[in-house]
């Protein structure tokens, strides 16, 4: 028996890096995938193609979750072709790092609008849903910064802790109704992203990391399974740190 057979899950910003690691797992899990990208149409397309190859049902939908009325929309459609959505995981985030002296209000409120913002969009876009099946599982996307801080990325950072308490009270709501709410905050990740990076950068960064190497999607994608799954039926409320030790 596969951990997600038969579940649906919802999985935003999807196209690449953690979203797509994250897809792949829940696919090869069992779990039906209906994912969102912004702009990159032509490997939204190939990740529904691969998806489909695994045995599940998947779909790709252009959406942007810091659109209220999109996040509303998407999650009607999701639910007139999957039939169910178990489970959400808000993962759709950009960066605009700066210095605070430098920073632009735009830059601080994009940063807030498409991080934060798009994970109380799409909450409430499925908590209707999730309260007439009486289950579900919310998983939002933070970040070790949004824990810890980090100079240079104070947009970034209020966005990621926002998200830490926003999907502790959302624990607090739901819980009654069986749905939980819970954090990852990935460390240092090697994506898409952090390969355009200077090699002796990254060299720098996993040698401060406790496990001596960056982390991959799947490392991200396994946690969330775990609790996606009914392994963490009595887990809500939580942030998993998965950072290699990083915090510790």
């Amino acid at each position: 028996m596969k951990l997600l057979e038969g579940k649906t899950a919802i999985i935003t910003g999807a196209s690449r890096g953690i979203g797509k690691g994250i897809a792949e797992v829940f696919a090869a899990n069992g779990a039906n995938v209906a994912f969102t990208y912004s702009s990159s149409v032509e490997a939204a397309n190939e990740l529904e193609k691969e998806l489909n190859g695994l045995g599940i049902k998947a779909k790709g939908y252009q959406s942007n979750a810091a659109d209220y009325q999109q996040a509303q929309d998407l999650a009607a459609e999701v639910l007139k072709e999957f039939g169910s959505i178990d489970v959400l995981i808000n993962n759709a985030g950009i960066t605009k790092d700066n210095l605070l002296m430098r920073i632009s209000e735009e830059d601080f409120d994009k940063v807030i609008e498409v991080n934060l913002k798009s994970v109380f969009n799409m909450t409430k876009a499925v908590q209707r849903t999730m309260l007439k099946q009486r289950k579900g599982s919310i998983i939002n996307m933070s970040s070790v910064v949004g824990v810890k801080g980090n100079a240079g990325q104070t947009n970034y950072a209020a966005s990621k802790a926002g998200i830490i308490g926003f999907s502790k009270s959302v624990a607090l709501e739901l819980g009654s109704r069986n749905i939980r709410s819970n954090v990852i905050a990935p460390g240092f990740i090697e994506t898409e992203m952090t390969g355009k990076l200077p090699e002796d950068v990254v060299k720098g960064w996993r040698e401060a990391i406790p496990l001596k190497r960056g982390g991959t999607p799947e490392d991200v994608a396994n946690a969330c399974v775990f609790l996606a799954s009914d392994l963490s039926a009595y887990v809500t409320g939580q942030v998993l740190n998965v950072d290699g030790g990083m915090l510790t």
